[in-house]
């Protein structure tokens, strides 16, 4: 039996001076794109910091949405309905990501690209919104009409296929949903 399964964008602003540079040149609001597998952001996915210290030590992620780093972070929250085929497909990705995480770095230079309209693909290396753009078009939804390696976290916005969930302070989210599986568990 085949079913739908939803998927989930999250956008973020961190802050950050880097986030801060690359709105000078993108405009948009939230500069960071991330995966996640379920709407209390247990599992996220995205291109990054491998430590919240170092904007120089960058690649595949696992985030952490609940830490220090993303305390004072600015999110909007989309959710995808994609089909069992597109959605194994898009977990079967990032498990070999997972897996090969370090050999997996950031696409600086394709981050310059898109400031100039160039593509430029580099082998196992990209920028968080190429990351979700590239996993959703290899699963076989295409969330923007143009090359991942020009998509930028604003584009992702526009997108119609996401259905925006939530917008405001990621931590007001994200503890909304503890205390929610909190009050869950305690009535179960």
């Amino acid at each position: 039996m085949n079913r739908d399964y939803e998927i989930y964008v999250l956008l973020t602003d961190t802050g950050t001076l880097f986030t801060k540079t690359i709105k000078l040149f993108t405009r948009d609001p939230l500069n960071h794109a991330s995966l996640a597998f379920d709407s209390n952001l247990n599992e996220v996915y995205s291109f990054g910091r491998k430590n919240p210290n170092n904007p120089f030590f960058a690649g595949f992620v696992k985030e952490d949405v609940r830490g220090d780093f993303f305390e004072q972070t600015t999110c909007a929250l989309y959710k995808c309905t994609i089909s069992q085929h597109a959605y194994q497909s898009i977990r079967t990705q990032i498990s070999v990501m997972e897996q090969n995480r370090d050999q997996y770095k950031y696409n600086l230079l394709g981050m310059f690209g898109v400031m100039f309209n160039i593509e430029m693909k580099r082998e196992y290396a990209y920028f968080c919104s190429q990351f979700v753009a590239s996993v959703f078009e290899q699963g076989g939804v295409n969330l923007v009409n143009k090359s991942p390696l020009l998509v930028t976290p604003g584009d992702l916005v526009n997108t119609p296929l996401l259905e925006l969930v939530y917008h405001g302070k990621l931590h007001n989210y994200t503890g909304c949903q503890q205390r929610q599986a909190a009050a869950t568990f305690r009535t179960a």
